[in-house]
């Protein structure tokens, strides 16, 4: 008798996670696995961040906070989103959550109804439409190919929206691609989304920091748009503080509300001294997360040059995030022995047992064609990497 709701077998278990328990199997057989398959930095949270974290204990702020995060962490956030991105939020209409994912799930719990279209540019973050469909929503892809440097264009957005769009969803820095869109391209999307005022932009800027070419912009900001967009953001990325778990969202006030009600009924707040943490890490100093997107831009360089060395693999050059996303078909056809390479999940699991390296395959993000392979670990990891990418790839016939 089967008694799981289909709602269940109607998701798919991110492959991210999935990739990343294979790699801790080979691991946990004594084998030399290097994982560039989750998007985690390497890094330790700032020491400020900690120190805030460790007087929140000794001072016992252990108990229940409101919902939607303690007054002075809302207020961080509204003042941070003012500064350093133009963003007129004010402090309740920001709720605090276990996580940018958690964020996300909230907003679309709250705006998506069953049969509404939720726009989704591919390549996408693996949970994007897995979310969608959770709530009874419709993915609607628009395909941005490499050649368009993984970006949709204002005709291909016009030409995807219809009667039942609901919303739009995207990541800029872009994960899995690191691609960042500019501030004329979020204009011309946006010319677009004001002629269609019931359809909310939800902004994911997790990666916000980590961005190579200068001035990161968001979306909300543009003339016009703050009423239609709801920005995401959290810590785990550009604080490195992944398994403290806080992100949050900023919303029109109807969709805040509506949010904390939802996550008043599953979750209620995050932790009490991560939301403490938190306060800090948002009104002291950016030299960690500056340092840290230092590094990994000097990682970029040295995968880029890496990548390019290995016939085969086609690459553009991200600006932002720590991804690349190569078209890897090349090697589709090519054999190891008796077995033929037929997808980039065959590519995957064959870079994984014989180079013992772990990646992402590219069907998880909407691209069959690429893989991801994340570049937050250390640099002579990535070269480690790279050197057995490449002998591996060499063995296919």
């Amino acid at each position: 008798m089967n008694t799981i709701a289909q709602r269940v077998n109607q998701i798919n278990e991110p492959q991210t996670i999935a990739m990343a328990k294979k790699a801790r199997e080979l691991m946990a057989q004594g084998i030399d696995v290097i994982s560039l398959s989750l998007g985690e930095p390497d890094f330790e949270t700032p020491q400020n961040v900690k120190d805030a974290a460790i007087a929140a204990i000794q001072n016992n702020f252990s108990y229940y906070t409101p919902v939607a995060g303690i007054p002075d962490l809302r207020e961080a956030i509204s003042n941070k989103l003012k500064a350093e991105n133009n963003l007129a939020y004010e402090p309740n209409q920001i709720v605090v959550s276990t996580g940018a994912k958690h964020a996300l799930m909230n907003v679309i719990m709250a705006l998506v109804n069953e049969g509404d279209e939720v726009i989704i540019p591919t390549p996408y973050w693996v949970s994007y439409s897995e979310m969608v469909r959770l709530v009874g929503g419709i993915p609607v892809f628009i395909e941005a190919p490499l050649s368009q440097d993984y970006k949709i264009t204002a005709k291909q957005l016009a030409a995807a929206i219809t009667s039942k769009t609901k919303a739009f969803i995207f990541s800029s820095p872009c994960n899995p691609t690191g691609s960042v869109y500019s501030l004329e391209e979020l204009q011309s999307l946006s010319e677009v989304f004001k002629k269609h005022p019931q359809i909310m932009v939800i902004s994911d800027e997790i990666y916000e920091y980590i961005n190579f070419e200068g001035k990161h912009h968001s979306i909300g900001a543009l003339d016009g748009m703050l009423g239609q967009t709801v920005t995401i953001n959290g810590l785990s990325k550009g604080f490195a503080m992944t398994g403290w778990r806080l992100g949050y969202l900023a919303a029109p006030l109807a969709i805040a509300q509506a949010c904390e009600k939802i996550q008043a009924q599953f979750t209620s707040a995050t932790s009490s001294i991560t939301q403490k943490a938190a306060v800090a890490a948002l009104t002291g100093s950016r030299e960690a997360c500056n340092n840290m997107t230092i590094a990994f831009k000097r990682r970029r360089e040295l995968m880029l040059k890496g990548l390019e060395e290995i016939p085969g693999i086609i690459c553009n050059k991200p600006t932002g995030a720590f991804y690349f996303f190569p078209d890897i078909s090349y090697f589709f056809g090519k054999k190891f022995g008796d077995k033929t390479i037929e997808t980039a999940t065959d590519l995957c699991l064959y870079l994984l047992n014989e180079a013992h390296v772990s990646l992402v395959t590219g069907e998880a993000f909407g691209n069959p064609n690429c893989l991801r392979i994340s570049y937050a670990a250390a640099d002579e990891k990535l070269v480690q990497a790279i050197i057995r990418l490449k002998a591996a790839l060499e063995k296919l016939m």
